[in-house]
């Protein structure tokens, strides 16, 4: 299946904090804007593909029937977070290259800044009897404890975590979809409130309300249609032992300082025929500034216990040696997720990125996720 399948277009509707719509209004718009940005009528998907957290999306079948599709083949309704992204494609790959279906639309849809905001939810599920009583009750002190202990455990610290943030903000400042195009400094970041340590404001995703898609069919279709191919090199899903019982549960997790990257290294870049210093760019999961250094040193990308050094050294940032999360990421573009994650690794390698385009961009690596579990893929121009 390798090779066989390619990400042909990708579609945005505009990320706000308030959008005056339909969370199906806008899995509408962003399955739209992907068709056409790819050149193929939205007559000819088949198969869907998208996931949701607490209900803040919509079922694939609502938006095969606002698109008035004539039938699907393939629909992969995940619950699941940011570890879905990479794995739905990957997931969709696998269904194209087998013949299960011809063009498969994933998206991830919400207004997450006016409806259901998953950094303020409470979750519900075996271990939430225990958690909640004790005050451990939001998802950013989940990825805390995480950062925490990896900073500990690698000599690091909170210049490491501003670095990323620093960084990052540069490129949004060149992203007309960014929600957050403000120049940051390190003093900045230093001035900025405390909100669970060791994370301040900047270190913290940016809720929006939005919706991305990406539009995968064979790589011999994507040939003939409208944009250069990203081809699926290789995709990748690891969950660690004892993983949890729900979304709050990873106590009993024995090591906070590798995450799921560290777990599915090795095969991802085998399968895609590749190691890390072949590696053009990074689009890496960056719910918090933590995940970044957490995915530069599991991917193989520096060495453990220097990212935050990489970081600083300019090499991750514009005109850097390894250009990492080209649109921001998540902290400033927005969070959709890590839907737009991928769809901004695709940009990249389709020369599309502008002003934030990678000077080489034949090889580009994905993650979704931010701790024991998620998915990755290896995206590769048409070579």
């Amino acid at each position: 299946m390798i090779r066989k399948v390619a990400i042909a277009g990708v579609g945005y509707t505009d990320l706000s904090r308030n959008s005056g719509h339909s969370v199906l209004d806008l899995a509408t718009g962003a399955a739209l804007s992907a068709c056409a940005d790819a050149g193929l009528p939205p007559s000819a998907i088949d198969g869907i593909a998208s996931f949701m957290v607490s209900n803040d999306s919509e079922p694939c079948e609502s938006l095969a029937t606002a698109l008035a599709l004539p039938g699907l083949r393939y629909v992969m309704d995940a619950n699941g977070a940011g570890q879905s992204p990479c794995h739905l494609v990957g997931n969709a790959t696998m269904a194209i290259a087998t013949g299960a279906a011809d063009h498969v639309l994933v998206f991830r849809a919400l207004n997450g800044r006016s409806g259901v905001r998953v950094g303020a939810s409470r979750f519900a599920g075996k271990s939430a009897p225990y958690r909640y009583p004790i005050g451990y009750n939001a998802y950013m002190m989940y990825i805390a404890m995480w950062a925490r202990r990896f900073l500990h455990e690698t000599g690091q610290g909170e210049r490491d975590l501003a670095a990323v943030a620093v960084a990052q903000r540069a490129y949004a400042e060149l992203n007309d979809r960014a929600i957050l195009r403000t120049p940051l400094t390190y003093d900045d970041y230093f001035a900025s409130r405390r909100v669970v340590d060791p994370f301040r404001l900047p270190d913290c995703t940016t809720e929006v309300d939005g919706a991305c898609a990406v539009l995968l069919t064979s790589l011999d279709r994507a040939r003939d249609l409208r944009r250069p191919p990203a081809v699926v090199a290789a995709h990748a899903y690891r969950a660690g032992a004892r993983p949890g019982l729900d979304i709050g549960n990873h106590t009993m997790v024995e090591d906070y300082t590798h995450n799921f990257t560290a777990l599915l290294r090795e095969d991802l870049y085998a399968a895609a025929g590749i190691g890390a210093g072949d590696v053009d760019f990074a689009q890496i999961y960056d719910c918090f500034t933590s995940t970044v250094l957490m995915g530069l040193e599991g991917l193989g990308l520096c060495e453990r216990g220097e990212s935050g050094a990489f970081v600083r050294s300019g090499a991750t940032g514009l005109g850097g040696s390894l250009p990492v999360n080209t649109n921001g990421g998540l902290l400033s573009e927005g969070y959709v997720h890590g839907m737009n994650t991928v769809a901004e690794a695709v940009l990249q390698i389709q020369g599309r990125g502008g002003e934030r385009q990678s000077a080489r961009h034949d090889v580009g690596v994905v993650t979704s996720g931010a701790l024991i579990d998620g998915s990755a893929l290896v995206l590769t121009s048409d070579r």
